[in-house]
């Protein structure tokens, strides 16, 4: 491992470490969790992010971190690389885990724990068809620039709402990803939006 690469994951830790990553209150909501995958291209921090399936019956063609419901007796960590193995055949005992991001809710009943973890390079990925339309990489710095973010005021449920939306090389990234994505940013000293999306 090169000293610059363990650089920027003992500071990627060090910033997941402190202060610790809130959670949300207890509820019935369906426990799930989602993989942030950090890996350094061309000298640059990129986060590794999918596009789902046109077939699938939720949240189809949306742009996600791999991740899902968690079952019997699994941690957020278990949950978070199964589902990275099932959706991207990305074996989990080369991720190393680098900490833990505030836990989000979903409109759909779901509280996600989104688990960042560090993946080595090359990134060799092959996306399961049955639920991955395409899997891609973007440079985490981009995220940070003012003219790619967009604060759209929308109604939800009857409600307003300001939704985060990233415009980042020619893609919308926006809903939990969006806001896992800010929630990152934050902790690494990159976020350069206002505040998190109205709870």
């Amino acid at each position: 491992m090169s000293e610059d690469v363990h650089s920027w994951i003992e500071d990627v830790r060090r910033r997941l470490a402190s202060p610790p990553p809130q959670r949300l209150p207890l509820s019935e909501a369906r426990q799930a969790a989602v993989l942030v995958p950090l890996h350094v291209e061309s000298g640059q921090l990129q986060v590794l992010l999918t596009k789902r399936s046109d077939e699938l019956p939720h949240h189809r063609s949306q742009i996600a971190f791999p991740g899902g419901g968690r079952e019997i007796g699994e941690d957020p960590w278990t949950t978070a690389l199964r589902e990275t193995e099932e959706e991207l055949a990305l074996d989990s005992r080369r991720i190393l885990r680098l900490g833990q991001l505030d836990e989000a809710w979903t409109p759909s009943g779901y509280r996600i724990i989104p688990c960042v973890g560090a993946v080595p390079a090359p990134v060799e990925v092959v996306p399961n068809e049955q639920e991955i339309a395409e899997a891609f990489s973007l440079p985490l710095a981009e995220f940070a620039e003012p003219e790619k973010i967009e604060d759209r005021r929308v109604e939800i449920d009857g409600r307003e709402r300001r939704l985060r939306i990233y415009h980042v090389e020619g893609r919308q990234v926006w809903g939990l990803t969006a806001r896992v994505l800010q929630n990152l940013m934050i902790r690494l000293g990159l976020d350069s939006g206002p505040d998190h999306e109205d709870p």
